[in-house]
């Protein structure tokens, strides 16, 4: 909660890759809020009254989960929002002229985008969603300590590079400074 909501101002690529962590957390700890208590909330040095309000943040989190039928896979509403909210911003960057800067990081990470597409079966989820979920494939494989590829490598610099572009611009839009 209080790493979600630093990581929502500072850079929401990264929040986004968090949430979706804590979903893959709470499947894996089965939606039980004391195993989650026991093995997660407990091991911060926060004061007790934060810890009673992240507990509380994982409970309303794991009750979203339920009602939105996402236990198995999936994300919850608001981090969907999120997702169009960004891929929206994508779209206006990409027709708009001031912002050739991001064109141009778009069209080096297209190609990459298009081969994870293709790999992973995905072709009805929106460029962002895809670039995002490419991202959060490989933070799963270095949890994992598995091998990543020098192409996969390269992939992830060139899509990396372009949604800490698409980041740095929806803060700014966020501070109304974009255009």
């Amino acid at each position: 909660m209080i790493i979600s909501r630093q990581k929502k101002e500072e850079n929401i690529v990264e929040y986004l890759l968090y949430m979706w962590q804590i979903e893959d957390l709470i499947r894996a700890y089965q939606f039980d809020i004391e195993l989650i208590d026991e093995n997660i909330i407990s091991t911060f040095e926060y004061p007790d009254e934060d810890k009673k309000e992240m507990k509380f943040w994982y409970e309303s989190i794991i009750e979203t989960m339920k009602l939105e039928k996402v236990t198995e896979k999936g994300h919850f509403q608001a981090i969907k929002n999120v997702i169009f909210d960004l891929n929206d911003l994508h779209l206006y960057l990409l027709q708009s002229s001031l912002h050739t800067d991001y064109r141009r990081k778009y069209e080096i990470a297209t190609p990459y985008i298009f081969e994870y597409q293709i790999k992973a079966k995905n072709k009805s989820k929106t460029i962002i969603e895809t670039a995002v979920e490419s991202m959060y494939g490989v933070l799963l494989l270095r949890l994992q300590k598995k091998e990543i590829t020098e192409q996969t490598q390269q992939a992830i610099k060139e899509i990396g590079g372009m949604l800490a572009l698409l980041s740095k611009k929806y803060k700014m839009r966020d501070n109304d400074k974009l255009d």
